[in-house]
């Protein structure tokens, strides 16, 4: 072998001794950076310090803020969660809204979680199916596809007693801006008066449509009181429509309705739309939406998507519509005085709802050759159809012969239609005052 050759391959094991080195190296200076941040790591003692600082328990009684109060506050608000669970599974109040709320408002107060923060799983169905009003249309559109309007329209009067059960929710509104004028540490605006007045319509997805639009940090007291109210139903209604009749009224037979042919019912959701469209376009995303359900329902056509409409979509709906008002549960959002005048406000304006569909019987049994039993006026209320089966039980406590269900099913719809335009008319107030 010559001398140039030796020279090549001597260079050529000195370049692969280099290049194998510069791996050693390296690896021997991550060893060395390893063993200098095992060097730093914390004592035993130390990460169970960590340990118990990152527990609920802790942040209960040290919260974040360092204000006491604010983790007795979200104990509590988990307290006022497993209430809404037991009313919902032990009592039956409203089960398929208040366990996904009560749930949801467990959720929401669990520190460290961050569920409702940005980023957190709760914080995106708020924001994306209840702030924008998404969740609470596509409920409506449930509805409409389960609502027969056949006891309406075979006894038009009744729409009266659902637009006269109304006048509660206007009652309330200026309550509430009187209660904020008179009552220290209450501070409702006008919007926050017509998101609270809109729970006299005992309608809970209107109630939330309506004030997540004006009212946002009121939705989860609103749509609390508005479903506990509409699930007391059978409490509160009765010494109402007791006091308001004489048992002689409450005997009154009403003659049997006459039948309501197709076509009737195919045109009823496109004339109801049309007027909404021509003479109040504020309450189109509502009564649009509850029409369409219902033109589903009766065209005969679209049997897969009304049941659907009916069954599926209005279940899962309903979960994350539930969840998401279940989010606004927090400490800081509930536990105030305001939440204690949202609930004495709704409980007037729902009594008031109640009476006024009474006292609309009762001048209009004035003018008519066939009586009204004044029974019915109280289903005028939206609590579809509880209001309507309390009509029912009175009217047999009275005369067991005496059958109302389907006569109050009338203004039991009627007041969901009522519903729907005074959260139009409300809503305008957002395009007037802005």
């Amino acid at each position: 072998m010559c001398r140039k050759s030796r020279f090549y391959i001597i260079l050529c094991f000195a370049v692969l001794l280099l290049l194998m080195g510069s791996p050693v190296q390296a690896a021997t200076t991550e060893v060395q950076a390893v063993d200098q941040e095992a060097i730093l790591l914390p004592s035993i003692f130390e990460m169970a310090a960590n340990f118990v600082r990152s527990t609920g328990l802790f942040s209960f009684l040290f919260p974040e803020t360092g204000r006491f109060f604010d983790g007795i506050g979200q104990f509590v608000m988990i307290g006022i969660g497993i209430l809404l669970l037991y009313l919902a599974i032990n009592k039956k109040f409203e089960p398929l809204l208040l366990v996904p709320i009560g749930f949801g408002a467990i959720l929401v107060n669990t520190p460290v979680a961050g569920m409702a923060d940005p980023g957190g799983v709760l914080y995106y169905i708020y924001t994306i199916g209840i702030k924008t009003g998404v969740f609470p249309l596509f409920i409506f559109m449930g509805v409409g596809a389960m609502t027969d309007f056949g006891p309406l329209l075979a006894n038009p009067k009744t729409v009266l007693l659902g637009a006269a059960a109304q006048v509660g929710i206007f009652i309330t509104l200026i309550g509430a801006l009187f209660l904020s004028e008179f009552v220290p540490g209450i501070h409702f605006d006008l919007f926050d008066a017509a998101s609270i007045g809109i729970i006299g319509g005992a309608d809970g997805p209107t109630a939330i449509f309506l004030s997540s639009q004006l009212s946002p940090h009121l939705v989860g007291p609103i749509a609390v009181a508005a479903y506990s109210y509409m699930a007391l139903v059978p409490m509160i209604q009765p010494p109402i429509m007791r006091a308001l009749t004489t048992k002689d009224e409450r005997k009154i037979r009403m003659t049997q309705l006459r039948p309501v042919g197709k076509v009737e019912k195919i045109f009823f959701p496109l004339v109801v739309l049309g007027l909404c469209v021509l003479l109040l376009p504020s309450a189109a995303p509502l009564i649009g939406f509850f029409m369409f359900g219902n033109l589903m329902r009766e065209c005969g056509v679209v049997e897969r998507l009304s049941q659907t409409a009916q069954n599926a979509m209005i279940n899962i709906v309903t979960i994350l519509l539930g969840l998401g008002v279940g989010a606004q549960l927090s400490a800081a959002q509930f536990l105030n005085l305001s939440t204690l005048g949202i609930l004495l406000l709704g409980s007037i304006a729902f009594s008031i709802g109640t009476a006024s569909g009474i006292l609309m019987v009762k001048l209009m049994n004035l003018f008519l050759k066939n009586k009204i039993n004044p029974l019915i006026g109280s289903a005028g209320v939206s609590a579809v159809p509880m209001a309507a089966r309390v009509s029912q039980k009175l009217g047999m406590e009275a005369d067991p012969q005496n059958h109302l269900l389907m006569h109050a099913m009338g203004p039991n719809v009627a007041g969901v239609i009522g519903s729907a335009v005074a959260a139009g008319v409300l809503l305008t107030l957002k395009s007037l005052v802005i």
